[in-house]
């Protein structure tokens, strides 16, 4: 899968991968975290938060862990909210959970730990605002997220 170019990547992600881990999650609406997450939960997409000092997020169970998360939740994406240096065991889990591919937030990126995700069969998407991506993708027509939201609640 690894082999997708760049410029597919993302709505590659977006289309297929609808249960998204967030690691770093904050229980904060004023935090970038909670708006980003908030957000794609509103446009259909299922939300696991990952954070050690919370029990609920956005009305969902929050995990101290990936794996413990992948313990009870299908995780297919893990988006990360840590700092790039923080990058490398998150991706190690990732890997360890079978996700499909990890997401790094705007200004998060960890080239070797990248490179690890990728080697596994990971995408991976580095320095990037998921949100954002999803708007932009959305308001080019690349992204079916109203057939997608409907076919997820049904």
């Amino acid at each position: 899968m690894t082999t997708l170019p760049p410029a597919e990547r993302m709505p590659h992600i977006l289309k297929h991968y609808r249960n998204i881990a967030v690691v770093g999650l904050s229980p904060h609406p004023h935090r970038a975290s909670f708006d980003v997450a908030r957000y794609m939960q509103a446009n259909g997409y299922r939300i696991i938060p990952v954070n050690p000092n919370a029990t609920e997020v956005l009305g969902e169970k929050a995990y101290p862990s990936l794996t413990e998360a992948a313990r009870h939740e299908k995780i297919e994406l893990v988006n990360c909210f840590r700092n790039s240096a923080d990058i490398p065991p998150v991706v190690d889990e990732a890997i360890a959970i079978g996700a499909k591919a990890v997401w790094m937030q705007l200004g998060i990126s960890n080239p070797a730990a990248a490179a690890k995700a990728e080697a596994a069969g990971l995408l991976v998407v580095q320095d990037h605002c998921i949100k954002i991506d999803h708007r932009v993708l959305q308001s080019r027509g690349l992204l079916d997220t109203a057939a997608r939201t409907g076919a997820a609640s049904a």
